[in-house]
C-alpha cells in the first residue's frame, strides 16, 4: 500500500531554517508530480509548492517565494522542502502530498483538488 511519511518538523527561531523530508513506500517517485501544501490553526489547507514529474520546473506560494525550496532524490524515493528565513506566519502542519498531474504548475497554481495522496503532516512551529 502507498504511504507518505514527513519527517523534519520541530520548533524553530525566527530567522531560522529547517529542512522537510517526505518518503513515499509502496511504490516509485519517479513520474510523479510531487507538492507541499500547510495548514495553519484556523485556517485552511493551502499549496505551498509543487516539483513536476521530470523534476524540471517548480511552482511556489507568493507567501514563500525565495524563501522555500522543494527537492527531490529519485533514488531514495524521498521529497523535501526546505524552508529558510522562517517567520511566525509559517507555523503550521506541513503535508507532502501526490498529485495528479503536472497541471497545477501550467495553471501556476495549487488546489487540493489536485492532489492523489497525503502525507500525514509534520508539525512546524516558529517562535521565540
Amino acid at each position: 500500500q502507498l504511504h507518505l511519511v514527513e519527517s523534519g518538523g520541530g520548533l524553530v527561531q525566527p530567522g531560522g531554517s529547517l529542512r522537510l523530508s517526505c518518503v513515499l513506500s509502496g511504490d516509485t517517485l519517479e513520474y510523479k508530480t510531487i507538492g507541499w501544501f500547510r495548514q495553519a490553526p484556523g485556517k485552511e489547507r493551502e499549496g505551498v509548492s509543487v516539483m513536476s514529474q521530470s523534476g524540471g520546473a517548480t511552482f511556489y506560494a507568493d507567501s514563500v517565494q525565495g524563501r522555500f525550496t522543494i527537492s527531490r532524490d529519485n533514488a531514495k524515493n524521498t521529497v523535501h522542502l526546505q524552508m529558510n528565513s522562517l517567520n511566525a506566519e509559517d507555523t503550521a502542519v506541513y503535508y507532502c502530498a501526490l498529485l495528479y498531474s503536472d497541471y497545477p504548475l501550467r495553471a501556476r497554481r495549487l488546489s487540493l483538488t489536485d492532489v492523489e495522496r497525503w502525507g500525514q503532516g509534520t508539525q512546524v512551529t516558529v517562535s521565540s
